[in-house]
Protein backbone atom coordinates (compact mmCIF):
# COMPACT_ATOMS: atom_id res chain seq x y z
CA UNK A 1 0.00 0.00 0.00
CA UNK A 2 1.27 3.52 -0.48
CA UNK A 3 3.32 4.89 2.76
CA UNK A 4 0.93 7.62 4.50
CA UNK A 5 2.91 10.76 5.81
CA UNK A 6 3.52 11.05 9.36
CA UNK A 7 1.23 14.06 9.60
CA UNK A 8 -1.88 11.62 8.03
CA UNK A 9 -1.06 9.01 10.80
CA UNK A 10 -0.60 11.42 13.56
CA UNK A 11 -4.13 12.76 12.24
CA UNK A 12 -5.44 9.57 12.33
CA UNK A 13 -4.18 8.16 15.62
CA UNK A 14 -5.83 11.42 17.55
CA UNK A 15 -9.04 11.11 15.67
CA UNK A 16 -9.13 7.30 17.26
CA UNK A 17 -8.83 8.74 20.29
CA UNK A 18 -11.84 11.56 20.12
CA UNK A 19 -13.70 8.37 18.90
CA UNK A 20 -13.14 6.37 21.73
CA UNK A 21 -13.61 8.83 24.19
CA UNK A 22 -16.88 9.71 22.34
CA UNK A 23 -17.79 5.89 22.25
CA UNK A 24 -16.93 5.23 26.19
CA UNK A 25 -20.21 4.02 27.47
CA UNK A 26 -20.53 2.03 24.48
CA UNK A 27 -17.24 0.09 24.29
CA UNK A 28 -18.29 -0.67 28.18
CA UNK A 29 -21.25 -2.25 27.74
CA UNK A 30 -20.68 -3.85 24.42
CA UNK A 31 -17.39 -5.37 26.63
CA UNK A 32 -20.37 -6.43 29.49
CA UNK A 33 -21.90 -8.64 26.59
CA UNK A 34 -18.69 -10.45 25.83
CA UNK A 35 -18.00 -10.68 29.61
CA UNK A 36 -21.76 -12.04 30.31
CA UNK A 37 -20.66 -15.07 27.64
CA UNK A 38 -17.32 -15.77 29.03
CA UNK A 39 -17.53 -18.78 31.57
CA UNK A 40 -15.38 -17.38 33.98
CA UNK A 41 -13.04 -20.44 33.65
CA UNK A 42 -9.72 -18.95 33.60
CA UNK A 43 -9.58 -15.97 36.19
CA UNK A 44 -6.56 -14.28 34.82
CA UNK A 45 -8.09 -14.29 30.87
CA UNK A 46 -11.31 -12.46 32.58
CA UNK A 47 -9.25 -10.16 34.39
CA UNK A 48 -7.69 -9.49 30.83
CA UNK A 49 -10.96 -9.42 28.82
CA UNK A 50 -12.82 -6.67 31.29
CA UNK A 51 -12.61 -3.00 29.86
CA UNK A 52 -13.70 -0.29 32.49
CA UNK A 53 -13.20 3.43 32.73
CA UNK A 54 -9.78 2.99 33.63
CA UNK A 55 -8.93 0.70 30.65
CA UNK A 56 -10.74 3.37 28.02
CA UNK A 57 -8.42 6.03 29.79
CA UNK A 58 -5.43 4.04 28.85
CA UNK A 59 -6.50 3.49 25.70
CA UNK A 60 -6.94 7.01 24.83
CA UNK A 61 -3.54 7.87 26.41
CA UNK A 62 -1.67 5.41 24.27
CA UNK A 63 -3.06 6.92 21.37
CA UNK A 64 -2.58 10.45 22.14
CA UNK A 65 1.50 9.28 23.33
CA UNK A 66 1.95 7.72 19.50
CA UNK A 67 0.58 10.54 18.05
CA UNK A 68 3.00 12.73 19.77
CA UNK A 69 6.05 10.81 19.16
CA UNK A 70 8.30 11.67 16.34
CA UNK A 71 8.20 9.52 12.93
CA UNK A 72 9.98 6.10 13.66
CA UNK A 73 9.69 5.44 10.11
CA UNK A 74 13.18 6.53 7.63
CA UNK A 75 15.49 7.06 10.75
CA UNK A 76 18.93 7.10 9.85
CA UNK A 77 20.71 4.49 12.53
CA UNK A 78 24.28 4.94 10.93
CA UNK A 79 26.36 5.44 8.00
CA UNK A 80 29.43 4.29 6.80
CA UNK A 81 31.72 3.98 3.76
CA UNK A 82 33.26 0.26 2.75
CA UNK A 83 36.69 0.32 1.70
CA UNK A 84 35.73 -0.24 -1.97
CA UNK A 85 34.11 3.41 -2.09
CA UNK A 86 29.94 2.34 -1.45
CA UNK A 87 28.01 4.22 1.24
CA UNK A 88 26.17 2.36 3.41
CA UNK A 89 23.12 3.97 5.00
CA UNK A 90 21.13 1.79 7.62
CA UNK A 91 17.70 3.19 7.95
CA UNK A 92 14.38 2.29 9.66
CA UNK A 93 11.47 1.22 7.57
CA UNK A 94 7.82 -0.35 8.02
CA UNK A 95 7.62 -4.24 7.90
CA UNK A 96 4.72 -4.11 5.27
CA UNK A 97 1.74 -6.02 6.81
CA UNK A 98 2.08 -7.19 10.00
CA UNK A 99 -0.32 -9.89 11.96
CA UNK A 100 -1.06 -9.41 15.29
CA UNK A 101 -2.72 -12.39 17.16
CA UNK A 102 -3.58 -12.24 20.60
CA UNK A 103 -6.11 -13.34 23.55
CA UNK A 104 -8.85 -11.66 25.40
CA UNK A 105 -7.22 -8.01 25.98
CA UNK A 106 -9.78 -5.41 23.88
CA UNK A 107 -7.44 -3.06 24.87
CA UNK A 108 -4.35 -4.43 22.70
CA UNK A 109 -6.73 -3.80 19.16
CA UNK A 110 -5.78 -0.25 20.69
CA UNK A 111 -2.37 -0.03 21.95
CA UNK A 112 -1.09 -3.00 19.18
CA UNK A 113 -2.61 -1.89 16.30
CA UNK A 114 -1.71 2.07 17.13
CA UNK A 115 2.29 0.91 17.47
CA UNK A 116 1.54 -1.37 14.19
CA UNK A 117 -0.17 1.84 12.17
CA UNK A 118 2.54 4.53 13.61
CA UNK A 119 5.17 2.61 12.01
CA UNK A 120 3.74 2.92 8.61
CA UNK A 121 2.24 -0.31 8.86
CA UNK A 122 -1.10 -2.22 7.57
CA UNK A 123 -2.56 -4.34 10.76
CA UNK A 124 -4.31 -7.35 10.82
CA UNK A 125 -6.35 -8.45 13.83
CA UNK A 126 -6.49 -11.44 15.34
CA UNK A 127 -8.26 -11.66 18.71
CA UNK A 128 -9.98 -14.14 20.60
CA UNK A 129 -13.64 -15.44 20.30
CA UNK A 130 -13.92 -14.17 24.26
CA UNK A 131 -13.40 -10.65 23.12
CA UNK A 132 -15.06 -10.85 19.37
CA UNK A 133 -17.58 -7.82 20.29
CA UNK A 134 -15.62 -5.66 21.53
CA UNK A 135 -12.88 -6.20 19.07
CA UNK A 136 -15.06 -5.50 16.40
CA UNK A 137 -16.44 -2.70 18.21
CA UNK A 138 -13.59 -1.05 18.27
CA UNK A 139 -12.02 -1.82 14.76
CA UNK A 140 -15.35 -0.11 13.26
CA UNK A 141 -13.65 2.63 15.65
CA UNK A 142 -10.44 2.39 13.44
CA UNK A 143 -12.57 2.55 10.36
CA UNK A 144 -14.21 5.33 11.06
CA UNK A 145 -11.32 7.23 11.99
CA UNK A 146 -9.60 6.45 8.78
CA UNK A 147 -12.24 7.30 6.49
CA UNK A 148 -12.80 10.25 8.11
CA UNK A 149 -9.06 11.35 7.45
CA UNK A 150 -9.11 10.07 3.43
CA UNK A 151 -6.92 7.06 4.31
CA UNK A 152 -8.24 3.21 3.02
CA UNK A 153 -9.87 1.08 5.42
CA UNK A 154 -7.56 -1.75 4.82
CA UNK A 155 -4.93 0.07 6.86
CA UNK A 156 -6.59 -2.07 9.35
CA UNK A 157 -8.50 -5.17 9.25
CA UNK A 158 -9.68 -7.60 11.46
CA UNK A 159 -9.38 -11.47 10.99
CA UNK A 160 -12.57 -12.89 12.44
CA UNK A 161 -11.20 -16.77 12.40
CA UNK A 162 -11.58 -19.48 14.55
CA UNK A 163 -9.09 -21.63 15.34
CA UNK A 164 -8.36 -23.89 12.50
CA UNK A 165 -9.38 -20.98 10.32
CA UNK A 166 -6.37 -19.32 11.73
CA UNK A 167 -4.04 -22.01 11.32
CA UNK A 168 -4.79 -22.44 7.66
CA UNK A 169 -4.05 -18.66 7.41
CA UNK A 170 -0.74 -19.07 9.11
CA UNK A 171 0.20 -22.15 6.79
CA UNK A 172 -0.78 -20.11 3.85
CA UNK A 173 -2.22 -16.65 4.09
CA UNK A 174 -4.67 -15.72 1.45
CA UNK A 175 -2.74 -11.73 1.37
CA UNK A 176 0.78 -10.89 2.29
CA UNK A 177 1.76 -10.84 5.82
CA UNK A 178 5.53 -10.15 6.44
CA UNK A 179 5.68 -10.30 10.22
CA UNK A 180 3.59 -12.19 12.82
CA UNK A 181 3.59 -11.23 16.56
CA UNK A 182 2.00 -13.27 18.97
CA UNK A 183 0.67 -11.85 22.19
CA UNK A 184 -0.59 -14.11 24.94
CA UNK A 185 0.29 -17.23 26.57
CA UNK A 186 2.76 -19.88 25.73
CA UNK A 187 0.35 -22.21 24.16
CA UNK A 188 -0.43 -19.32 21.65
CA UNK A 189 3.07 -18.46 20.92
CA UNK A 190 4.06 -22.12 20.16
CA UNK A 191 0.94 -22.65 18.15
CA UNK A 192 1.89 -19.27 15.74
CA UNK A 193 5.26 -20.84 15.53
CA UNK A 194 4.10 -24.47 14.88
CA UNK A 195 2.45 -22.69 12.08
CA UNK A 196 3.65 -19.90 10.75
CA UNK A 197 5.26 -19.69 7.13
CA UNK A 198 6.61 -16.09 7.70
CA UNK A 199 8.46 -13.93 10.38
CA UNK A 200 7.23 -14.12 14.15
CA UNK A 201 8.74 -11.98 16.58
CA UNK A 202 8.11 -13.88 19.99
CA UNK A 203 8.63 -11.64 23.28
CA UNK A 204 9.33 -13.15 26.94
CA UNK A 205 7.01 -15.23 28.58
CA UNK A 206 6.08 -14.34 32.04
CA UNK A 207 7.03 -16.75 34.98
CA UNK A 208 8.93 -14.04 37.06
CA UNK A 209 11.26 -14.43 40.16
CA UNK A 210 12.05 -11.96 43.10
CA UNK A 211 15.48 -12.50 44.94
CA UNK A 212 15.39 -11.42 48.58
CA UNK A 213 19.31 -10.69 49.26
CA UNK A 214 21.26 -11.20 52.72
CA UNK A 215 20.96 -7.61 52.83
CA UNK A 216 17.92 -6.82 51.58
CA UNK A 217 15.57 -3.97 52.87
CA UNK A 218 12.75 -6.38 53.80
CA UNK A 219 10.22 -4.34 54.85
CA UNK A 220 10.23 -3.11 51.12
CA UNK A 221 10.67 -6.53 49.95
CA UNK A 222 7.81 -7.06 51.58
CA UNK A 223 5.78 -4.64 49.96
CA UNK A 224 6.48 -5.11 46.87
CA UNK A 225 6.09 -9.00 46.36
CA UNK A 226 2.87 -8.49 47.69
CA UNK A 227 2.22 -5.78 45.13
CA UNK A 228 3.78 -7.86 42.22
CA UNK A 229 1.61 -11.15 43.34
CA UNK A 230 -1.54 -9.55 43.79
CA UNK A 231 -2.19 -6.13 41.75
CA UNK A 232 -3.02 -7.85 38.63
CA UNK A 233 -2.03 -11.42 38.49
CA UNK A 234 -3.27 -11.53 34.60
CA UNK A 235 0.11 -9.26 33.96
CA UNK A 236 3.16 -10.48 32.16
CA UNK A 237 5.11 -9.41 35.23
CA UNK A 238 2.73 -10.72 37.77
CA UNK A 239 5.32 -12.45 40.47
CA UNK A 240 5.68 -16.52 40.57
CA UNK A 241 8.56 -17.04 42.22
CA UNK A 242 10.02 -15.89 45.63
CA UNK A 243 14.01 -17.17 46.50
CA UNK A 244 15.15 -15.93 50.09
CA UNK A 245 18.67 -15.76 50.69
CA UNK A 246 18.96 -18.32 54.03
CA UNK A 247 21.74 -15.51 55.51
CA UNK A 248 18.81 -13.63 55.36
CA UNK A 249 19.17 -11.87 59.38
CA UNK A 250 15.66 -12.91 61.06
CA UNK A 251 15.26 -15.31 58.15
CA UNK A 252 12.30 -17.17 59.52
CA UNK A 253 10.66 -14.07 60.84
CA UNK A 254 10.60 -12.25 57.38
CA UNK A 255 9.39 -15.85 55.53
CA UNK A 256 7.03 -16.10 58.44
CA UNK A 257 5.43 -12.95 57.93
CA UNK A 258 5.43 -13.35 54.09
CA UNK A 259 3.47 -16.41 53.71
CA UNK A 260 0.84 -15.28 56.38
CA UNK A 261 0.51 -12.26 54.03
CA UNK A 262 0.00 -14.08 50.54
CA UNK A 263 -2.69 -16.61 52.30
CA UNK A 264 -4.02 -13.56 53.72
CA UNK A 265 -4.26 -12.12 50.11
CA UNK A 266 -6.06 -15.56 49.54
CA UNK A 267 -2.66 -16.50 47.42
CA UNK A 268 -2.28 -20.65 47.62
CA UNK A 269 1.19 -20.58 48.76
CA UNK A 270 3.91 -23.27 47.86
CA UNK A 271 7.21 -23.80 49.74
CA UNK A 272 10.68 -26.15 48.72
CA UNK A 273 11.27 -28.86 51.38
CA UNK A 274 13.39 -26.59 53.53
CA UNK A 275 9.74 -24.21 54.44
CA UNK A 276 7.37 -27.24 54.25
CA UNK A 277 6.90 -26.77 58.62
CA UNK A 278 4.91 -23.58 57.62
CA UNK A 279 1.10 -24.37 57.78
CA UNK A 280 -1.56 -23.70 55.05
CA UNK A 281 1.05 -24.53 52.72
CA UNK A 282 2.24 -26.68 49.74
CA UNK A 283 5.29 -28.53 49.16
CA UNK A 284 6.80 -28.91 45.53
CA UNK A 285 5.72 -32.67 44.13
CA UNK A 286 7.42 -31.94 41.14
CA UNK A 287 10.54 -29.59 40.15
CA UNK A 288 8.26 -28.51 36.78
CA UNK A 289 6.88 -26.25 38.34
CA UNK A 290 9.91 -23.63 39.02
CA UNK A 291 9.22 -23.56 34.80
CA UNK A 292 5.20 -22.70 35.37
CA UNK A 293 3.89 -19.05 34.62
CA UNK A 294 0.54 -19.08 37.23
CA UNK A 295 -1.36 -15.85 35.68
CA UNK A 296 -3.09 -16.76 39.09
CA UNK A 297 -3.00 -16.43 42.89
CA UNK A 298 -0.69 -18.83 43.29
CA UNK A 299 3.22 -18.22 44.09
CA UNK A 300 6.28 -20.47 44.85
CA UNK A 301 8.87 -19.58 47.67
CA UNK A 302 12.40 -21.38 47.77
CA UNK A 303 15.74 -20.95 49.74
CA UNK A 304 18.77 -20.29 47.92
CA UNK A 305 22.45 -19.76 49.71
CA UNK A 306 23.59 -17.31 47.65
CA UNK A 307 23.40 -14.94 45.26
CA UNK A 308 25.12 -17.29 42.36
CA UNK A 309 22.87 -19.62 43.54
CA UNK A 310 19.87 -17.42 42.59
CA UNK A 311 20.97 -16.52 39.75
CA UNK A 312 21.68 -19.37 38.59
CA UNK A 313 17.84 -20.30 39.62
CA UNK A 314 16.26 -17.62 37.46
CA UNK A 315 18.71 -17.88 34.51
CA UNK A 316 17.33 -21.70 34.29
CA UNK A 317 13.73 -21.03 34.83
CA UNK A 318 12.58 -18.07 34.28
CA UNK A 319 10.35 -16.72 31.06
CA UNK A 320 13.04 -13.61 30.59
CA UNK A 321 10.56 -11.28 30.80
CA UNK A 322 10.85 -9.73 34.85
CA UNK A 323 13.10 -10.63 38.06
CA UNK A 324 14.17 -8.61 40.59
CA UNK A 325 17.08 -8.58 43.09
CA UNK A 326 16.56 -6.38 46.50
CA UNK A 327 19.44 -5.29 48.64
CA UNK A 328 20.17 -2.87 51.23
CA UNK A 329 19.22 0.70 50.77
Amino acid sequence: MKPLSIETRNAVLRTMAKLVEQERNEIILTNQEDLADYDGSDLAMEERLKVDDKKVDEMILSLNQLASQEDPVGVERFHFTHDNGIKVVNKTAAFGTILIIYESRPDVTIEAGGIAFKSGNKILLKGGKESLKSNLKIVSLWHKALEENGVSKDWVEYLNYNRTETQAFLEKPTQKVDLIVPRGGEKLIEFVKAHATCPVIVSGRGNNFVYVHEKADTDLALKVILNAKTAKISACNALDKVLIDSKLPNFEGFTAMLVEALIESKVEVIVDKSLEYFENTKTIENEDIWYEEFLDYKIVIGTIDSQEHAINMINKYCGGHSATNYYER
